[in-house]
C-alpha cells in the first residue's frame, strides 16, 4: 500500500471515529451537527447545512447496522 493510502485511511478513520463518538453522545441533535461542522471545518472541509444532514444521516445509518 502506498504510504498517501496509508495516512488517508488514518485520517478518514479517525474522523468517522470522532463522528460516531459524537453521534452516540447523550447530547442534541443540533449541538452534535454543530460539532460535527465545527471538526470539518478545523480539518478545512466546509459542508452546507443540507449536505451535513446528508453525512450524519448516513453515519447514523452505518452505526445502526453495526450496534
Amino acid at each position: 500500500m502506498k504510504p498517501l493510502h496509508v495516512i488517508l485511511s488514518v485520517l478518514g478513520g479517525a474522523i468517522a471515529g470522532a463522528a460516531i463518538g459524537l453521534l452516540v453522545a447523550p447530547e442534541k441533535g443540533e449541538d452534535t451537527r454543530d460539532k460535527i461542522a465545527k471538526l470539518l471545518k478545523e480539518k478545512g472541509i466546509t459542508l452546507k447545512k443540507d449536505k451535513l444532514e446528508e453525512l450524519v444521516d448516513e453515519i447514523e445509518d452505518q452505526v445502526e447496522k453495526h450496534i
